[in-house]
């Protein structure tokens, strides 16, 4: 057992912080307070081979491993979860679940461009279309339908709560063919955005990640190809659940992220800030925050990190995702929050960024799978 990162990945560390500290935290409270999409900053991390990070070389990607995802997705997150979140899932949904499932053809002709990120010069991620207004933990129950035509699937419904929603140049969608057959008859499609009768929703004013682009999508007749389809008919759902096992690693490590970027705000803080005339680390009271806000942040790493490396060694790493998954999450609402209160009365203003932490910690234990939905993984897992 080696708990030390190898050249590389301290390379990928490096990195990453440095894109962080000098691309993400200039202007990172403006693009919060205006719902502004971080562009510019996405592009640069297609440049740096970071939107395709796992994927295969002879795909465009990057051919890093899942630890050195970890590594990057932590430093990304520590300054702006919003440019995280779109990282995480073009590389953990999306360029995953094309290269895993998705056939030869179909990773010439998406796969390629969402790992470089870019395609003829211009911005080109994805996004992952599960979600509706009555499917959200329950997945099963699709009402979005893909109704076979022979030639064509004719699509219609709505799906909630996309990330990436406005920017993305193509969708994966998860739409119900046969419902006679429920789960069974669930179907995955690659669905370009520019297709007729695909309609994007106005852009959702959220409590955090406000610099992610998340809207609904209407399908209205939109004519799909019979060689969009992911997989066998019927193979959608086993998809949708196979891809959100590896996407809760990277919101793990978005969680992360944020936890440990509100700890070390907070331990700077704490050596700056004076009270009965010490710096207030010298109190115990704070001491004892910092001392469990460390302990859960090395927590939550470890149990990230160990999934990873089930994933790299193709390990089974259900379980393992979703023991990271619910711990970093609640970890990073629990951190981020001492984190404002150890800032006092100026952890609750923006220019100290630990109230916006806070703000993004909690969606990270909503989406790729509630806490409670990462819990009945877990316990069905160890009561088998």
């Amino acid at each position: 057992m080696d708990f030390q990162l190898n050249e590389e990945h301290l390379m990928i560390q490096k990195a990453a912080r440095d894109f962080a500290q000098t691309e993400c935290l200039p202007g990172v409270i403006e693009r919060d307070e205006l719902q502004k999409f971080p562009k510019e900053q996405v592009e640069k991390l297609a440049d740096l081979g970071f939107m395709g990070m796992m994927v295969d070389p002879k795909y465009g990607g990057a051919g890093m491993d899942a630890i050195s995802y970890v590594l990057a997705m932590e430093e990304v997150s520590k300054v702006d979860a919003s440019v995280s979140v779109a990282m995480s899932v073009n590389n953990s949904l999306v360029c995953w679940g094309l290269e895993t499932f998705g056939s030869e053809e179909q990773k010439q002709k998406y796969l390629v461009p969402l790992a470089q990120g870019k395609k003829d010069g211009q911005l080109y991620i994805g996004a992952f279309l599960l979600s509706e207004p009555e499917a959200g933990s329950d997945a099963s129950s699709q009402r979005t339908t893909a109704e076979d035509m022979g030639d064509h699937y004719l699509l219609n419904g709505t799906k909630n709560w996309i990330t990436n929603g406005n920017s993305a140049s193509v969708y994966l969608v998860i739409a119900q063919t046969d419902p006679a057959r429920g789960s069974h008859g669930i179907n995955a499609f690659i669905v370009d955005k520019n297709l007729p009768g695909v309609v994007v929703g106005a852009k959702e004013n959220k409590m955090g990640i406000r610099g992610s682009d998340t809207h609904s999508i209407l399908f209205n007749d939109v004519k799909v190809p019979k060689e969009n389809r992911i997989g066998a008919d019927g193979f959608g759902f086993t998809f949708a659940m196979k891809t959100l096992a590896g996407g809760r690693i990277g919101i793990a490590s978005q969680a992360l992220g944020i936890a440990s970027g509100a700890y070390e705000l907070a331990l700077k803080y704490s050596k700056e800030r004076k009270a009965f005339g010490k710096e207030i680390m010298h109190h115990q009271a704070i001491q004892f925050k910092l001392a469990d806000m460390a302990t859960k942040v090395e927590a939550a790493r470890l149990l990230c990190l160990k999934a990873a490396w089930e994933k790299d060694q193709q390990k089974d790493y259900t379980l393992s995702s979703s023991m990271a998954k619910v711990f970093a999450s609640e970890a990073a609402m629990w951190v981020s929050t001492e984190a404002v209160q150890i800032h006092g009365g100026y952890g609750f203003v923006k220019e100290y960024h630990v109230e916006r932490l806070m703000r993004d910690a909690k969606i990270t234990q909503i989406y790729e799978g509630t806490s409670e939905v990462q819990r009945i993984v877990i316990s069905r897992a160890i009561l088998k």
